[in-house]
This record gives structure tokens, C-alpha cells and sequence, in this order.
């Protein structure tokens, strides 16, 4: 008998059949329905499904659920068919329907069921409301789902039978739940060495040059890069690619450079050198040189036991290469504790923008003068302030830096003096810290200090504060924990196998779920994500294809820079409406020409600028036809780095300014300064310790217009609030005052046209 021959019969069956009859022909129904496209089977069916399915699942961890983000299955509308599963059987009692489906939520069996799938209680709660919205809200049904309600209205089924629809529609709205296993075969991020084969089909050597600072690990490494026939080199920051490919061509070995926004060939005619001078992350993994049969490392000793574990299970040779301090250095026993103690040679490590500029303000006032070097500004002006600091005939003799300066610049420093111990950091959830420097960071900073190459032959270290020297002793005499594992992050290919099973999920949710379903080996873990999930959060709802979304969100920016954040929102913008970014249209959009810096606050801005030419430079080398004039915005980059130096070869200026017309609080502005303090007792002991050494006048006595500065305003520059607590603080008292003075004037009344909630007697 065919389907519609058998439902016709049944349309046709009076109502006063006896109820064997129609069960014998709802068991036939039944039979076809679930051969129909989509419907899932009986609960016996399912039941059985379930075990495979668990049973395959392995030793897999169960998913956080709360990553999965429901999907919106909207009801039927009107079908221009008419509504087939009543012409059938007859219309819905939708009072009837709705103490079913209140039946089959409640049902132990069903939940249990449920679970078994995948959906837990939060899962099976969420996709009933929306199962029950679906059938109730929709004029039409599919015929199946029809029947089977009809079905269990007059008792011919159970309500156990609406199972197999309500999983249908909950892997509707919860895709995830039917490719599981797909997706966690995808997200396997185990046994990495098997990714490159190309590198494991040689026997490679891995050469580890491991020793602190200024002990000419790097030296000996290069050496080698400049003697091999060819070789790339790969460093962690512009600088560092920038210093080796300028000393590899004055070798005379020629070499490109490769950074993430700048390309430079040798050759005149194009030509690709032998040797390429890069950062880290645009080494090319389909050339020769990351199968290279020599590969040097440079690092701490406490790296080594990971790098040779990692190597073991590539099979490779491993040699450690150890090497000593080629200078002295030496912790004073006594704290500098006043700037008038200050020698020239001196650098003086702060951890905050206004540290900074409180620190120069005051050498300034002893009539000295300072370089200032700090991460957010450009390279040229690092390397200026550099130069400045180093020229022996410079009057510059004293630097103020963070520790930007661990990394990438040749200084001659004869004493590094901590002016705080406490950095804001953020830990492996992404949450902000304040505390103590670690020992890898205080030796990297300190080690600046007597570098072999400079006059400076012997190098010393101490605090600005008495109190912090014993702290700092402390640091650097404690052992290096040793790394553990390495980083390893999802690849665009990855992500996009994960969006062909999740078609219609967002990137930022995407990565959240691939993290979840990740699977890593001891040795590795998967990188903290918030950065690339912030900028997808920032682009989601702007049309643009997965890869290229992937790519924008990889452009690196500072997102506490609303101005970066804003202009990677408009990029973006413009490439999805296909509007070429050119050189005429950007200048529109910074406002160029930009004035030289009037204060603080306008260096800082011109900053956010060069950041966002840094991106449209990043973006040129991924979309060519969309950001055509890379050449034309690297001179305009080079021209704002020039007044951007000007602005730094006056800041003291710049600070004076500032304090004057009180704009130098700029920890609202500024990313390192962002930090809340936890709860906990360590992180009330951090900041007890950050009382003392943060803030300008800490260690000094109060000068002669101390008083003129009100009480917030010094709060906030010792860390002990933040503007947002400040207006948050100002925004209680005036609420307070507020209630206090209509409980005066019109006790247990409310003023005209306002509502006022009554609060219990201890609720202030």
C-alpha cells in the first residue's frame, strides 16, 4: 500500500471506529513516516542509536555547553499547498497539543533520552521552548509531525513518539550536536611534528644557544645565519628583523626583509635573496628553510628541557650550547631614592605611561634632560630616542623607558633602577593582574645594564624605592620556572572546516567551540584567544566571506585604542561595500596633515594614528587590489613618525602642558594601566606594595605645589583608582546627596516627576 493511498484511508475512517483499527492502521503510518527525508525514527530505534553513538565517542571530554548559541528556527507560515497533514487526518487542537508537548517535557524517560544526545538539562530546556514555540506558533506542519501529534490525541501513540522531531529540531538549532565527531577530528591539535612533512622526511640538527643576556648567544647564532649558503632568520619583533637585515647587507651577504608590514627585496630587479630577515610569524613554511637541515635557537636555559622534548618526538639531534654573562653585574645595596641622586648612564624602568611622564617631568625640573622610550611608540622613534641616548656628545645622559627596552635596542646603560616592581599582567583566562615583576622579566630588564658592545663595561641594578630592594633581591635570585609547553593556534583552514559544519555560527563562537573540542598533547596548549575574539566581535556584522573575516581579526591592534578599533571597523567596511582603501581616501580619513602635539593627550592620539597606517600596511600585503597604495602610506607613516619624534624630543614640554590644563591622568587612556585588583589577599598585597612604589611622588617629599593637586587626582596617579572608578565614586556621592537632601527638605515624600524606590533602612 502506498503512503498516500494508507493516508487517505485514514482521513477516511470514522471517528466511532473501534480503536483496534485504528491503532493497526496508525502502526502502518507510522512504518512510512519514518522513511520519510529527515524523520528520525521511534524512541526504540533511537534508544538503540544512542549507545553506538556514545560508545564512539571515545574518551573525548564532554563539551561546554554553554558555548553552543541556539540558532532561530522560525514557524511555518501559510503553506500555497493548503495544510496536507490535516486535509489527512484533521486540524490541530492546539489546547491538546500544548498538554502534550507539557507532557513530554516532563517525561524522566525523555530527559534521560536527551542526555544521551548530547543535550543536557540547560541544552533540552532551550530546544523544547523553541520545539514547543515551533509547533505552536506554525500554521502549517510537515505531514510527519501532523500525524504523530494527531495520532497521540486519540491515544493511537505515545507521547514518547514526538522524540525523534523534537531531535530533529534541536540539532536544527543546535548543529553542533550533529557533528560531533567531525568536529573534534578537526580540532585534533595532537602530534603537530606530523603536520610538516616535508621537514621530517631529513634529519635535521636543532642547535639550542641558551644563556642570559649579553652572553653572545645571539652573536654566534648569526654568525652562523651569515656563513650558510642560505638562511632565514625569524625574530619576535620589526626591530630585530630590522637590526639583522641591515647587518647582514653591511656583511655583504644580501637579504631581504619580511615583516608583517613591510617587504624589502635586495635585488633591484626583484629578485628574492638567499637570506631573509623577518618576524616570527611571516616565515614561510612551504620554503626549504623551515626543513632546513640546521636550525639554531636562542633562549634562556629555561627552555631547554622543552625544546628537547619536542625535538624527541621529531627524532632529531639536539645540541645545547651554554653561555655565560660576558660583563658583570652587580644589585646594589642601596635604593637611588631620590632623582637628584641620578648619574649619567642611568635608566630608570617604569611600568605605567604617567610613571613615565612624571619621571621625565621631574629630571627635567633638576635640569637634566632624558630619552623616553615606551612600547606604543613607533620604531623610528624608539630608534631615535636610542641614538639620542647613546651619542656621546648628546646632553641626553638619563633614559626613562618600560621594559620595551628588553628586547630589540643596542643601549649603553650603566645602571637600570626600578622605579616599581608591579606590572599589570593578564594571566592564562585573559583576566588582569597586578603583581610583582617575574625573575625572567627582572633579569631581561636588568641585563640591559653593562652591555659588552657599549662604554659601560660593568652594569649595576637597583630600586628607587629603599623598601622595594630587598623584593627585587629577591626576584632575581629566585629560579626560572621552566616553560612547559608551546603555543599552538587555529589555522584559517581549520576554522573554516569548522564553519562548513556550523554554517551559521559566528566566528568569535566558532573559536570558542574549536578551543573547547581542541585536543592537545602534554607539550603544547592552545594560545589565549581574546584578542582575535574581540576583533571578530568588532567586525561581526559586517558582510565579508570566513577567510577574509579571519584575516582582519589576525590584523594586529591595540584594543584599548578606540581610534585602531574604530579604523579596522571602517577597513573593514569599505572592503566588504568593494571600495579600494587608496591613499586619497585615507588621508580623508585621519585628517591629514596632522598638527605637532600640543600635549599629552595629542601624542598619544598621533600614536593611534601611526598604529592604524601600521594596519593598513599589514592589510596591503593580504588584499593588494583593496589596499593598492602601500607605498604612498609608508612615506606618510614615515613623515608622521618625524613629527610624532618631535613630540617626544619635547615631552617634558608636552607634560607641562598637560599638568597645567590637568590632562596628564590618562589611565583611562592608557592599556597597561587598565588593571582591576582582585579580591584576594594576594591581590591586596600587590597592591599594598604598588602604593609605595607607583605614583610620582612616592618616594620623594612633596614639592612645593604638591598641594595643588586634589586628592583624586593623586589617587589615581599612586594606581589606587582609575577614572572609571572615579566617575563611578562621584556618581554615588551625587545619587547620595541626592536622596540625603529630599529626605531634609520633603521627609517621606518624592519630588515632583520623579519616582523614588524605597529602600531598606540598612541598604546605603
Amino acid at each position: 500500500m502506498s503512503f498516500p493511498r494508507c493516508a487517505l484511508l485514514w482521513a477516511r475512517l470514522p471517528v466511532g471506529r473501534p480503536a483496534g483499527h485504528r491503532a493497526a492502521l496508525c502502526s502502518v503510518l507510522r512504518a512510512r513516516v519514518e522513511t520519510l527525508p529527515g524523520a528520525l525514527g521511534r524512541v526504540s530505534a533511537v534508544a538503540s542509536a544512542s549507545s553506538s553513538s556514545s560508545s564512539a565517542s571515545g574518551g573525548y571530554k564532554a563539551p561546554n555547553t554553554s558555548l553552543f548559541v541556539p540558532l532561530t528556527v522560525k514557524p511555518q507560515g501559510p503553506s500555497a499547498d493548503g495544510d496536507v497533514g490535516a486535509e489527512l487526518t484533521r486540524p490541530l487542537d492546539k489546547n491538546e497539543v500544548k498538554k502534550i508537548l507539557d507532557k513530554f517535557y516532563k517525561r524522566k524517560e525523555i530527559q534521560k533520552l536527551g542526555a544521551d544526545y548530547g543535550l543536557d538539562a540547560r541544552l533540552f530546556h532551550q530546544a523544547f521552548i523553541s520545539f514547543r514555540n515551533y509547533i505552536m506558533q506554525s500554521h502549517s506542519l510537515d505531514v510527519d509531525i501532523h500525524i504523530i501529534l494527531n495520532d497521540i490525541c486519540f491515544s493511537a501513540a505515545h507521547v514518547d513518539d514526538l522524540f525523534p522531531f523534537f531531535l530533529r529540531h534541536a540539532k536544527q538549532i543546535f548543529p553542533v550536536l550533529e557533528c560531533k565527531d567531525d568536529l573534534r577530528k578537526i580540532s585534533d591539535l595532537r602530534i603537530p611534528p606530523n603536520w610538516y612533512p616535508e621537514a621530517r622526511a631529513i634529519q635535521r640538527k636543532i642547535i639550542f644557544h641558551s644563556g642570559p643576556t649579553n652572553s653572545g648567544k645571539t652573536y654566534h647564532a648569526i654568525q652562523k645565519y651569515l656563513s650558510a649558503k642560505s638562511g632565514v632568520y625569524c625574530g619576535p619583533l620589526k626591530l630585530l628583523a630590522h637590526e639583522i637585515f641591515e647587518k647582514s647587507n653591511a656583511a655583504g651577504v644580501p637579504c631581504d626583509l619580511v615583516t608583517g608590514e613591510e617587504r624589502v627585496t635586495i635585488d633591484a630587479d626583484g629578485k628574492q635573496a638567499a637570506h631573509v630577515a623577518c618576524t616570527v610569524e611571516m616565515c614561510s613554511v612551504t620554503t626549504p628553510w623551515l626543513c632546513a637541515e640546521e636550525v639554531h635557537l636562542c633562549g634562556e636555559s629555561a627552555a631547554i628541557d622543552l625544546v628537547t622534548e619536542l625535538m624527541y618526538t621529531t627524532g632529531e639531534e639536539v645540541e645545547v650550547r651554554n653561555y655565560k654573562r660576558l660583563t658583570p653585574i652587580s644589585v646594589l645595596d642601596h635604593a637611588l631614592e631620590s632623582l637628584d641622586n641620578l648619574r649619567p648612564g642611568d635608566c630608570i624602568v617604569c611600568f605605567s605611561k604617567n610613571d613615565i611622564y612624571s619621571v621625565s617631568r621631574q629630571i627635567e625640573i633638576r635640569g637634566l634632560e632624558s630619552a623616553v622610550i615606551y612600547g606604543s611608540l613607533p620604531p623610528g622613534t624608539k630608534l631615535a630616542q636610542a641614538k639620542k641616548f647613546n651619542d656621546p656628545d648628546d646632553p641626553c645622559k638619563i633614559l626613562v623607558a618600560t621594559d620595551a627596552i628588553g628586547m630589540g635596542l643596542n643601549l649603553s646603560i650603566r645602571r637600570i633602577i626600578f622605579y616599581s616592581l608591579i606590572k599589570p599582567t593578564i594571566n592564562e583566562k585573559g583576566e588582569k593582574e597586578i603583581e610583582p615583576i617575574t625573575t625572567s622579566q627582572a633579569l631581561q630588564i636588568a641585563g640591559r645594564a653593562g652591555r659588552f658592545s657599549s662604554k659601560y663595561k660593568e652594569g649595576e641594578v637597583t630600586t628607587m624605592n629603599r623598601e622595594d630592594l630587598s623584593l627585587l633581591k629577591e626576584i632575581l635570585n629566585r629560579r626560572v620556572d621552566p616553560i612547559k609547553a608551546a603555543g599552538l593556534h587555529p589555522t584559517a583552514e581549520q576554522i573554516e572546516m569548522f564553519a562548513y559544519h556550523l554554517p551559521d555560527t559566528t566566528l568569535s563562537n566558532l573559536i570558542d567551540i574549536f578551543v573547547d573540542f581542541s585536543q592537545v598533547d602534554g607539550q603544547y596548549f592552545v594560545c589565549n584567544m581574546d584578542d582575535f575574539k574581540f576583533s571578530a566581535e568588532l567586525i561581526q556584522h559586517i558582510p565579508l566571506s570566513l577567510r577574509v573575516r579571519y584575516v582582519f581579526c589576525t590584523a594586529p591592534i591595540n584594543k584599548k585604542q578606540p581610534f585602531v578599533c574604530s579604523s579596522l571597523l571602517q577597513f573593514a567596511r569599505q572592503y566588504s561595500r568593494n571600495e579600494p582603501l587608496t591613499f586619497s581616501w585615507l588621508r580623508r580619513y585621519i585628517k591629514w596633515p596632522l598638527l605637532p602635539p600640543k600635549n599629552i593627550k595629542d601624542l598619544m592620539d598621533l600614536e593611534a594614528v601611526h598604529d592604524v597606517l601600521d594596519i593598513y600596511l599589514w592589510l596591503s600585503y593580504r588584499f593588494i587590489d583593496m589596499f593598492p597604495d602601500a607605498s604612498l602610506i609608508r612615506d606618510l607613516q614615515k613623515e608622521l613618525d618625524g613629527v610624532i619624534q618631535d613630540g617626544v624630543h619635547n615631552i617634558t614640554k608636552l607634560i607641562k602642558i598637560s599638568e597645567s590644563h590637568k590632562l596628564l591622568n590618562l589611565e583611562s587612556l592608557s592599556a597597561e594601566n587598565q588593571s582591576r585588583l582582585s579580591g584576594t589577599s594576594k591581590g591586596q598585597a600587590g597592591r599594598m606594595r604598588g602604593t609605595k612604589t607607583l605614583g610620582s611622588k612616592a618616594a620623594e617629599p612633596p614639592g612645593p605645589n604638591a598641594g595643588e593637586k586634589s586628592l583624586a587626582s593623586r589617587l589615581v596617579q599612586q594606581g589606587l583608582l582609575t577614572a572609571d572608578m572615579l566617575k563611578q565614586l562621584e556618581k554615588e556621592w551625587l545619587t547620595q546627596q541626592t536622596e540625603h537632601g529630599k529626605d531634609r527638605t520633603e521627609p517621606g515624600t518624592p519630588s515632583k516627576g520623579t519616582r523614588r524606590k524605597k529602600k531598606e533602612p540598612d541598604s546605603d
